[in-house]
């Protein structure tokens, strides 16, 4: 059983800020592992499963409350088409990405973690632009049914739920098409469950696809006020520089806490899927504290940041 409304309102108001982790493809590339297949960690979730529990580990003691699960990549469609798996096949695998966290915590525990640090596992539920493995999470341009939408995300959901996550990562989301259909498959599928809700952005006001971030937030408000689920809302895999602005202007319109994990501020190219140009996460301790004036009590990291990039948000948010 997940966590509630109310547990989770009570960990956010008890530990001000909670700290996600990093990036997961990053330190799988630092380990050797070529990330340049159609499923990313996916495939090394199949392959290695051992290193993906002990970079869950290692962010856990660089200070991360929160694990968001190798199954950004792991859909049950793209498992079929890439691995050969069947149904059920494909959502052990993802429950499997679920168990790998929950092992890490453990271990996390046993080694330097207080025991009254809170741990979380997020179920990644990452957008139908990551299976098409062409950077369209980065634009919101795919053409697809609402009615395909919900029967791509539906099947990874039931699986991370069933396996036990504390919550559900919807992330990198770039439009508002998408936003609807997750919107809905929570209400009528998961009711019990809650998530929180991230997106990318075009700029610090729209979203990937050009809808104004205020529009989704306007249609999380009316989802949460039948159904409360989403218990926190923001952005992540976007440059530093939007974060505070886009924070800002929901601030503004929101009791809700709010989330961050920029990546790096390099950009990612799918063709050749590689980032290329200048991060800019050797300033993350100070952009936390920034974050955190603009109203974020979640923050992390997403592509290209690391450990060390975690225990520098853990630091700064200590020292605050």
């Amino acid at each position: 059983m997940g966590l509630t409304v109310a547990d989770f309102k009570s960990l956010v108001q008890t530990n001000g800020v909670l700290v996600i982790d990093g990036a997961l493809a990053t330190e799988l590339e630092t380990r050797g592992h070529d990330l340049s297949h159609p499923l990313w960690s996916g495939k090394v979730l199949k392959e290695s499963p051992e290193v993906i529990q002990d970079v869950h580990r290692e962010y856990f003691i660089a200070g991360a409350n929160i694990a968001i699960t190798a199954s950004y990549q792991a859909t049950v469609l793209g498992l079929q088409e890439h691995l050969g798996l069947n149904d059920r096949q494909a959502g052990e695998l993802i429950a499997r990405s679920v168990e790998l966290a929950q092992d890490a915590r453990s271990e996390a525990y046993g080694q330097s973690v207080p025991a009254e640090r809170p741990l979380l596992v997020a179920g990644s539920v990452g957008p139908y632009g990551a299976y098409l493995a062409d950077g369209s999470e980065y634009r919101g341009d795919y053409k697809v049914s609402a009615q395909a939408l919900a029967d791509f995300h539906r099947p990874r959901i039931q699986a991370l739920l069933d396996a036990g996550a504390d919550l559900l990562a919807i992330e990198t989301i770039p439009s508002p098409q998408e936003v609807k259909v997750l919107l809905e498959l929570l209400r009528g599928h998961f009711p019990s469950c809650i998530a929180w809700l991230s997106c990318t952005l075009r700029d610090a006001e729209y979203l990937s696809d050009g809808t104004p971030i205020l529009d989704v937030l306007e249609a999380v408000h009316s989802s949460n006020a039948s159904s409360p689920q989403i218990v926190a809302f923001g952005v992540n895999c976007v440059p530093p520089h939007l974060v505070t602005p886009c924070l800002k202007l929901l601030h503004a319109a929101t009791e809700l806490p709010l989330l961050c994990y920029p990546n790096s501020g390099e950009v990612y190219v799918a063709k050749d899927h590689a980032w290329t140009g200048t991060g800019s996460t050797t300033n993350l301790r100070d952009q936390t504290l920034e974050f955190k004036a603009a109203g974020a009590q979640l923050i992390g990291g997403c592509c290209r940041t690391t450990p060390a990039d975690i225990r520098a948000v853990a630091d700064a948010l200590h020292d605050s």
